[in-house]
């Protein structure tokens, strides 16, 4: 089992979740977990341990946002793909990547937002304004691109594959 898979058994992606996922809102409004998280802890100066209740909603915004939208009404968009190649990728046990996408780029990339997350957590604890900000931009430059190769992966497993072709409407 991939690492990616189990931590989409932590999230509760089952096939129909996994399509609910890939709808665009759900995509897009993820990108709001780590600003809102970083704000909600940097706000333990002024709030003081009240700062525990937008960073706890922030997390289980994180943990249910891929199951709270409905189904996309098309998968014909980049976000959309980008769910639909991270969903072909954790199945790379089973359906074998072509070499192409086996590079070390997809790790590099993950290192690059893991980066950028440590930034962040370290910003937030010492308030550095400006290292919160790069580390937030670092974390989604990281993972951008990486989603970014998913839809390339997407697109190319699609042709490949029937399973995979019929996600896309």
């Amino acid at each position: 089992m991939t690492f990616e898979r189990k931590v989409a058994n932590v999230f509760r992606l089952t096939d129909e979740n996994w399509m609910k996922h890939a709808n665009p809102i759900s995509v897009w409004t993820r990108y709001s977990v780590l600003p809102f998280i970083v704000i909600a802890f940097w706000s333990r100066t002024w709030i003081e341990w009240w700062c525990l209740v937008p960073g706890l909603v922030s997390v289980l915004w994180m943990f249910f946002n891929p199951i709270l939208f409905d189904k996309p009404k098309s998968t014909k968009n980049w976000a959309s793909k980008a769910v639909l190649g991270e969903r072909v990728y954790l199945n790379r046990d089973n359906i074998p990547l072509p070499d192409h996408h086996t590079t070390a780029l997809h790790n590099i990339l993950n290192g690059i937002s893991s980066v950028g997350l440590l930034l962040s957590i370290w910003s937030t604890i010492y308030y550095s304004v400006w290292g919160a900000v790069f580390g937030v931009m670092m974390a989604y430059l990281g993972k951008s691109w990486f989603l970014d190769r998913m839809v390339w992966l997407y697109e190319d497993m699609k042709t490949q594959n029937e399973t995979y072709r019929d996600w896309e409407y």
